[in-house]
């Protein structure tokens, strides 16, 4: 039995054998790594550089290229000799199968295995040979001694195998085929682009108690979901919208949030490259399969800020009555700094990646609490920030429609209106404050009367500074003449 059960292993070996690479193969493994370079971008994309020292023989090379990411487009792999010494590429494949008891099981299909029994009172095992007919949701076995067939398993039983098939790889894996007239140890490069790599960026900033100025600090929060880790690499990020072609459906990745309130030892260096800019981390690190890793980008302290309180219009009701417009409307508060050097160092004036800001505040026990959130795009360095924090508690309006006439006929040629309003604003703060009331206005439009001076911040837009006292309230009337 023991002879038949050698002579059986031998066969299903070179069953499998007669389907491998005529020359023998050549592993490469992480061991050989001599540097690692990964540049992601903002959009589910990275760039990998992974740089080894192989032996080489002269002539045909089959090279097994293990540790490559799980994700890896392998249209775009590209092996260059680092010494000069050329390469002639024939032929490459990604083994993306990876070896586990049911892809083990599924390629033996059709092939001999050895199914080993235990008996439960003696622990003597027994073994026959069957061949595999299916593995589809189980397993469905022919045994060849006497052509019964069962499905499954004893619990007493398992499965021996000869060989793992050669297409069947334990580590994501690109296997090349190239020919090279100089043989020995060479300096080669494998760059690829792969998916399952992603960055964002994540700020937090905490307000002054006067909420004159903020202290800031930015981190990049990377997400590695390729498969593949890659350890002590020089890591590079690049922020910006880089035109990809790609399939409709987007594979969407969620990543955690950034920690609050951790000061940032900013360690990143940026430059411009292309219409992007390019972010690059000082020193190694390493970034695990399945890893949320986050790293400083930025620290400035003492940025100066406004606050604005903002009541905002609608451009419909300028077409019709409406009578009411709401009443205890809120006022929405607004940040707004500069992204620009100051000259005292502050750490601003730098292109800043699109991200989120979240906002604290201390409160009078010095615990800091969170205060609002907003997104911002890529911001070029010199740029004004605009964050929406929320509504404000204690500033409130009421807003009516107090006239409407129309003075000129309407028809295809249009016609001609009138309309006044009011807006009643309360503070129950104990110091003064400025809202400002800004008014969509639709088609040609003139300011008949008002109880304060307008600004025509854009040609569709007036906009008023309404000062009101400490727990008081101010009335801001307006009419306007539109034409369409």
């Amino acid at each position: 039995m023991k002879s038949h059960m050698h002579c059986l292993a031998a066969g299903l070996t070179l069953a499998f054998a007669a389907t491998a690479w005529a020359v023998d193969e050549r592993t490469s493994n992480q061991a050989e790594q001599t540097a690692l370079a990964v540049t992601i971008y903002n959009s589910d994309l990275a760039l990998v550089k992974d740089s080894r020292r192989v032996k080489l023989v002269n002539g045909e090379n089959l090279l097994a290229w293990r540790d490559v990411s799980a994700r890896i487009q392998p249209e775009t792999g590209l092996l260059t000799s680092l010494d000069g010494k050329p390469l002639t590429l024939l032929e490459q494949n990604f083994d993306f199968d990876l070896l586990t008891p049911q892809k083990l099981l599924e390629k033996y299909v059709g092939q001999v295995v050895r199914v080993i029994k235990t008996l439960p009172m003696t622990g003597t095992e027994s073994v026959e040979a069957a061949t595999v007919l299916a593995a589809n949701g189980g397993v469905v076995l022919k045994y060849i001694v006497d052509g019964r067939v069962e499905t499954g398993l004893a619990p007493n039983a398992r499965i021996a195998y000869g060989v793992v098939p050669p297409n069947l790889r334990d580590r994501p894996t690109l296997t090349m085929d190239f020919v090279t007239d100089q043989a020995g140890e060479r300096d080669l490069e494998l760059s690829y682009l792969s998916g399952g790599l992603s960055w964002k960026a994540d700020y937090v900033a905490e307000l002054s108690g006067d909420d004159k100025t903020l202290d800031l600090n930015g981190w990049v929060t990377l997400t590695n979901q390729s498969g593949s880790a890659y350890n002590n690499a020089r890591l590079q990020l690049v922020a910006g919208d880089v035109n990809r072609v790609r399939p409709e459906m987007k594979r969407m990745v969620m990543a955690r949030a950034a920690p609050a309130m951790a000061e940032a030892a900013a360690d990143m260096s940026e430059e411009s490259l292309f219409e992007y800019h390019l972010y690059t981390l000082g020193r190694p690190t390493s970034i695990q399969d399945q890893q949320t890793k986050q790293v400083a980008l930025l620290s400035a302290q003492k940025v100066p800020v406004a606050k604005e309180y903002q009541l905002r219009g609608a451009e419909y009701y300028y077409s019709g009555q409406y009578g009411d417009l709401g009443r205890k409307l809120k006022a929405g508060v607004f940040m707004e700094f500069d992204n620009k050097a100051d000259g005292r160092g502050s750490g601003l004036g730098l292109p800043l990646p699109k991200g989120v800001v979240r906002v604290y505040k201390k409160d009078s026990a010095g615990r800091a609490q969170f205060i609002g959130e907003d997104r911002i795009d890529h911001t070029a360095k010199g740029e004004r920030l605009r964050l929406k924090l929320g509504d404000a508690f204690d500033i409130s309006a009421d807003k009516k429609q107090t006239d409407f006439q129309k003075i000129a006929a309407f028809g295809r040629g249009g016609g001609v209106i009138e309309t006044a309003y009011q807006i009643e604003i309360r503070n129950a703060k104990k110091e003064d404050v400025v809202v400002k009331v800004i008014e969509p206005m639709p088609g040609d439009w003139q300011m008949v009367a008002e109880s304060l001076p307008h600004r025509k911040d854009t040609a569709q837009t007036a906009a008023w500074d309404v000062p009101v006292p400490a727990e008081g309230k101010s009335v801001l009337t307006w009419r306007a003449r539109i034409r369409y």
